[in-house]
C-alpha cells in the first residue's frame, strides 16, 4: 500500500469514529451521564467539521476512487445528528409523554429523507432545507429548560423546514463573510462547550448569550438565499 493511500484510509477511519462516539453517546445517555452524552455529540461535531479538510488535503476521491466517503459522512452524520439527541430527547422525557414517540419520529423521518436527497448540498456551499442540526436544537431544548411542549413544537417546526428548499450556508465552506462566520463560530463553540462542561447544572446564561451565532446563522442564510434566487 502506498503511502497516499495508507493516508487516505486514514481519513475515512477519522470519520468512521463517529459511529462509535454515537454509540458512547448512547450509553452515557442510558446511564444519565448527561454531561458525557453532550461531550461526545461534541467531539462528532468537532470531528465533523475537520474531516473534510482532511480529505481533501489527502485526496481520497482520486487516491481510493472506489470508495465513497461522502455515504461514509452521511451514515455517520445521521447517527450523530439526528439519532442520538433525538433519543436524548426521548429518554430524558423532554417531549409530551403521550405523544413523545410520535413526535420523536418526525424528525428522524424527516432527515432520513433530507440525507437521501440529491439536492440536499449544493455546489455553491449551501444545505438544501433545515441541515438536522437536531443536536444543537436538543441542546438548547435542554440547557434552557423549555417545556415539553415548546421543545416539541421547536422539533415539529424544524421537520417541515427540511422539506422548505432554503439554502442554508455551509459554514466552513461558504466563502461569503467566511472568515467572520468562522469567527463567530468560534465564539459560539466557547460558549457552548462552557455551558457543557457546567452541566449537570444548566448555563441559560451562557447559552443565551450564544444564540447571537443561531440568529446570525440563519439571517445570513436567508439573506444569501434570496440573494442567490434575485
Amino acid at each position: 500500500m502506498t503511502r497516499a493511500r495508507a493516508l487516505a484510509w486514514c481519513v475515512h477511519l477519522y470519520t468512521a469514529l463517529g459511529a462509535p462516539i454515537a454509540l458512547a453517546a448512547i450509553v452515557a445517555i442510558v446511564e444519565g451521564d448527561v454531561r458525557a452524552a453532550f461531550l461526545w455529540m461534541a467531539l462528532a461535531i468537532f470531528i465533523d467539521a475537520t474531516d473534510g479538510a482532511l480529505a481533501r488535503a489527502a485526496r481520497v476521491k482520486e487516491v481510493i476512487p472506489d470508495y465513497d466517503g461522502a455515504r461514509l459522512d452521511d451514515i455517520v452524520d445521521y447517527l450523530n445528528y439526528v439519532v442520538v439527541p433525538i433519543f436524548f430527547a426521548f429518554d430524558q422525557e423532554m417531549l409530551p409523554r403521550e405523544w413523545a414517540l410520535w413526535i420523536a419520529a418526525a424528525p428522524l423521518l424527516a432527515s432520513a429523507y433530507g440525507f437521501c436527497s440529491t439536492a440536499a448540498k449544493t455546489g455553491d456551499f449551501f444545505f438544501t432545507g433545515f441541515p438536522s442540526y437536531w443536536n444543537v436544537v436538543v441542546f438548547y431544548a435542554y440547557g434552557l429548560d423549555l417545556e415539553p411542549a415548546t421543545t416539541a413544537a421547536w422539533l415539529l417546526i424544524l421537520a417541515v423546514l427540511v422539506f422548505v428548499p432554503i439554502g442554508y450556508l455551509y459554514p466552513s465552506r461558504q466563502p461569503f463573510l467566511r472568515p467572520l462566520t468562522l469567527g463567530l463560530s468560534a465564539v459560539w463553540s466557547a460558549l457552548t462547550l462552557a455551558a457543557v462542561l457546567a452541566l449537570p447544572e444548566r448555563s441559560p446564561g451562557l447559552l443565551s448569550a450564544s444564540l447571537f451565532f443561531v440568529v446570525y446563522y440563519f439571517a445570513l442564510s436567508l439573506y444569501l438565499h434570496f440573494q442567490r434566487r434575485a
